[in-house]
């Protein structure tokens, strides 16, 4: 008797229908029937992936995991509006990165508040001596902050009307990221690109053509800030 194959499992808990429930959640300017999808479509749809990418991922092991799902949860309905659907990218995909990420993120909050709970007594002289000279490393962290915060000010100015097409979706895209900073959990380069596919709905080869057109901006940007031109 031949081997039955195996059908690959479909994903019923995310279908086409919620891809569907959320552009058009997005689209809508009507609160009343922004809650009557949540409700009835994506909070079931979410709730069941959350779950999903705790336990696929171990996420388990993090202390409160079950409150830290529904405040993951309660956090992607905050940020629905977020999501731009004309980018063409698939609205699973995307809530499942951000959904991965900001567990990594608790992930790495906990570890360093595991490190800081070490009995600083029992640390080697120079260790604690490290841990104290704090003032140099502030200033570092200030002056990077303020680098970042004015190139993402004169990126804004960058004129993309004359730009092609996967060189506008790129150029969109960093801006999202960098409006997005403080939701997402960049730990590599890898997610940056990632992020940039996901986004654009690009591939890697096309992201890395538009972003190489970019580097050029910002290498005339760094050197106007090294040598005190802004």
């Amino acid at each position: 008797m031949p081997r039955r194959s195996r059908s690959k499992k479909s994903n019923h808990y995310f279908t086409k229908e919620h891809e569907n429930a959320i552009i058009e959640y997005c689209s809508t300017d009507c609160n009343r029937r922004k809650t009557e999808i949540y409700v009835a479509m994506l909070q079931p749809a979410f709730s069941e992936m959350v779950d999903k990418i705790v336990f696929t991922y171990k996420f388990t092991t993090l202390p409160n995991i079950d409150l830290l799902r529904q405040e993951c949860k309660v956090w992607l309905m905050t940020i629905l509006d977020k999501f731009q659907p004309e980018k063409g990218h698939k609205a699973f995909s995307y809530f499942s990165v951000i959904t991965k990420n900001w567990f990594i993120h608790k992930v790495k909050k906990q570890k360093r508040k595991n490190q800081r709970e070490v009995d600083y007594d029992a640390a080697p002289k120079k260790y604690e001596q490290e841990y104290l000279a704090t003032d140099q490393t502030w200033v570092s962290d200030q002056l990077e902050r303020e680098f970042w915060s004015s190139f993402y000010e004169d990126m804004k100015t960058w004129e993309f009307n004359d730009m092609r097409d996967n060189d506008e979706r790129v150029y969109k895209a960093i801006i999202v990221l960098f409006e997005s900073k403080d939701d997402i959990e960049i730990f590599n380069k890898k997610a940056i690109y990632l992020y940039l596919r996901e986004i654009t709905g690009l591939n890697t080869k096309q992201v890395v053509n538009s972003l190489n057109k970019f580097r050029e901006h910002y290498r005339d940007f760094k050197s106007d800030w090294e040598n005190g031109k802004i």
